[in-house]
């Protein structure tokens, strides 16, 4: 698993790290089923605290995104279907928002931002 934390970001690292796994989870690079690194082999690899670790490891728990068990690590978890749908809404709409902000900073009316947006969809497919 490739985390990139930044020290330049107004971001938290714990939360920094966290975004990245849970996109990892939600573009399939990591599987239900896969195991995580343990805490401090992790907290070593990223160069972070194995506090800041295990915080990223409880908040993907409690958002259903792993699973711990005792004795042998912390697993990914596909957990509820609908919030595995939010999750990837919220990213989209997240880039979206960049997108717009990006459109009315240069000037670039609705319809043109949308001619766009169907042109480069239709070329993904």
């Amino acid at each position: 698993m490739n985390v990139i934390i930044s020290n330049n970001s107004d971001k938290p690292l714990y939360l920094q790290i966290k975004e990245q796994i849970k996109e990892a989870i939600l573009k399939g690079e990591l599987q239900e089923g896969d195991l995580l690194p343990s805490v401090r082999a992790f907290a070593n690899d990223i160069g972070v605290s194995v506090l800041t670790t295990r915080r990223v490891y409880d908040e993907l728990e409690e958002e259903g995104f792993a699973v711990s068990r005792a004795g042998r690590g912390t697993f990914v978890a596909m957990g509820n279907p609908e919030l595995l749908r939010d999750s990837k809404r919220r990213m989209v709409e997240e880039d979206l928002q960049k997108a717009i902000h990006s459109a009315k900073l240069f000037g670039i009316p609705k319809e043109e931002l949308q001619q766009m947006m169907d042109i480069l969809f239709e070329e993904e497919e």
